[in-house]
């Protein structure tokens, strides 16, 4: 697909980082958009855009996950599963299923909130990515869902609902309207999304799994069906696997876009805008260059604006993390303290799982960026207990974190740490160290493929710091490497994390704190646009 030298254009991804399964709505001149969280606290982020291109997030939808005991552990393959984004009767609404309890929704009058605390739909254990339509014709409401084959033995079919319309519950036993089974070459069939268009009952929904799959589209001239199907997205002869998962959306001029999620190990689920149009073939929708993802293309017809992208930077006012910031589970009251000044002060919070940062509720995580990046943090471990700790880690199924640890005499030393995928425990990446006033800098330079180098600069001056005079890690006040290159990896269904963590070994008493400065993400190479 050509684009004119004299046109703007954008480049995929547009959100190059774990923002999994999305959909999007408009309202008005604005645009809104919502992802899985899984087991993370705060769940449902809220971004919003007015050119589809460039995305801020707004806020969470979901403060704390229910039951709250089931999630006071992480549960990276539980919580929140694809959500559907609707706007009806001036209210917001999200629809999502937790594969262990069912289909839950939230609502609100504004995407910032106050949104209800969540709603059981329907109970049901494998009931996932739901998705409601109101047909403001008939005023009647429906319902459309997917299995989760590990918790209900079933999968590939979707199944329909009459919904009552104020979204509280569903009003039949529901039938299967899309068997995927009966389709020669489907497989995984899940994440649908309802519409309705030119006089039909529209599915888009994706199968084949998500580093493999495509993106099909289904229409019925009734909800019950029968539908037929069609490929609309595949991967063809791109480099973007498995395109597919997302939503369709109209812009005010009447452009039509869709947005999806490509899957890249560590990184998670990225984030692709693809042109789209009505007509293809018998009136089927026709997304990407004939089907095929595009890497770039001409810009929505929207008005201009400045680049933006997710918060990652903080400085912690006032002790409370900005909205990236999610713990991996629901978090509990002293783990951070709000205080008058900048820095995120953590209690070193005592706990037999010490040895294993997968283990701990108490993480506050963000996520990978999928670009080359350096990471860096200043870290003070304050007053505590020998084994107190805090460090900055790249999690998944295998982390390795730097940071402060007190030792058995009372002094501080830099300390570096990792666990492999199978390892029930971490070990040394690199030899203790000293680190003179209980300060220390840590940076992370991630590369390509997600490698991760470690580094510290143990002469961390009080007060503001310029990276430019950091020196290059030969000398004294430099950064200097640590351990060996680590290869990040994906958690189950998420991408990797970047997490700020205090703890201490089990035992009696205040185990100290522990305070993070000036948090920055700084991209190695921008992408230059036209």
């Amino acid at each position: 697909m050509s684009v004119r030298p004299d046109e703007p254009v954008y480049r995929n991804p547009v959100l190059d980082a774990d923002w999994s399964d999305p959909d999007v709505i408009r309202v008005g001149d604005d645009f809104y958009l919502t992802t899985s969280s899984f087991g993370r606290v705060p769940g449902l982020p809220l971004l919003h855009s007015r050119d589809l291109v460039n995305w801020t997030l707004v806020g969470h939808a979901l403060q704390r996950l229910e039951p709250e005991s089931e999630f006071a552990v992480p549960r990276h393959d539980r919580g929140v599963w694809a959500p559907s984004l609707r706007h009806h009767d001036g209210r917001f609404w999200i629809f999502w299923g937790d594969p262990d309890q069912g289909i839950f929704q939230v609502n609100a009058p504004e995407i910032r909130g106050p949104w209800t605390r969540p709603h059981l739909v329907k109970a049901g254990k494998g009931l996932i990515d739901p998705c409601p339509l109101w047909d403001d014709e008939t005023g009647e409401a429906y319902l459309v869902h997917a299995w989760a084959k590990s918790r209900s033995g079933v999968k590939n079919r979707l199944t329909g609902h009459r919904m009552h319309p104020h979204g509280t519950e569903l009003l039949d036993e529901g039938k299967v309207i899309v068997d995927g089974d009966r389709i020669p070459g489907w497989f995984t069939l899940e994440g649908p999304k309802l519409y309705q268009h030119d006089g039909w009952f529209w599915i888009l929904a994706p199968a084949g799994g998500v580093e493999t799959g495509w993106q099909g589209a289904f229409r019925s001239r009734a909800f019950f069906g029968p539908y037929e199907e069609k490929v609309v997205l595949e991967q063809k002869d791109t480099d973007v696997n498995g395109p597919h998962q997302g939503g369709w959306v109209r812009t005010p001029s009447g452009e039509d876009w869709f947005l999806h999620f490509q899957q890249r190990g560590a990184y998670g689920r990225v984030v692709h805008l693809q042109p789209m149009r009505w007509g293809g073939g018998g009136g089927w929708p026709v997304i990407g260059d004939d089907g095929a993802p595009v890497s770039e293309h001409r810009r929505p017809n929207l008005p201009p604006q400045q680049p933006a992208a997710p918060a990652t930077d903080d400085d912690f006012p006032g002790g409370r993390p900005g909205r990236q910031w999610q713990w991996t589970a629901n978090p509990r009251d002293g783990w951070a303290t709000h205080h008058s000044a900048d820095g995120l002060r953590l209690t070193c919070v005592r706990t037999p799982d010490a040895h294993d940062l997968r283990a701990l509720p108490n993480v506050l995580t963000q996520r990978l960026p999928g670009p080359p990046c350096t990471v860096e943090v200043d870290l003070r471990l304050d007053d505590g207990e020998p084994g107190a700790r805090a460090g900055l880690a790249v999690l998944g199924d295998a982390y390795s974190w730097i940071g402060l640890e007190r030792g058995p005499d009372g002094t501080v030393r830099l300390v570096h740490r990792f666990a492999e995928t199978a390892a029930e425990r971490e070990r040394d990446a690199a030899p203790p160290r000293p680190a003179p006033g209980g300060r220390a800098r840590l940076r992370v330079d991630i590369g390509a493929g997600a490698r991760c180098r470690f580094s510290y600069d143990t002469q961390v001056p009080y007060g503001p710091y310029d990276t430019e005079d950091a020196g290059d890690g030969t000398g004294e006040g430099g950064f200097r490497p640590s351990g060996q290159v680590f290869a990040a990896t994906p958690w189950r269904w998420v991408g990797a994390l970047l997490g700020l963590v205090a703890l201490a070994p089990t035992g009696q008493g205040h185990a100290g704190t522990a305070t993070f400065t000036q948090f920055r993400i700084r991209i190695q190479e921008k992408r230059a646009e036209r």
